[in-house]
């Protein structure tokens, strides 16, 4: 296991996870950053909010960053 943070940075702010929590890998981790990112992405269409620029920074507990998932990059938009 182990235990991932999942910051979210937004241009230059940068809000932390004071907790993280634990994963089996990070493939586990970024699942889970997706999901989420889809739940925030809801409310802020709900509210009439900007959409784009936002992301997941998942860091280890040293802050490293291990991976990046951005908030538009999970979207499904139908090309046609």
């Amino acid at each position: 296991m182990i235990r991932l943070y999942f910051h979210i940075r937004e241009g230059d702010r940068l809000s932390k996870d004071p907790e993280g929590a634990d994963f089996q890998d990070v493939q586990t981790a970024r699942t889970e950053a997706v999901r989420s990112a889809r739940e925030l992405l809801s409310q802020r269409v709900l509210n009439g909010e900007e959409i784009d620029g936002q992301s997941f920074e998942l860091t280890d507990e040293s802050g490293a960053i291990v991976d990046t998932v951005k908030f538009r990059d999970v979207l499904r938009l139908h090309q046609g």
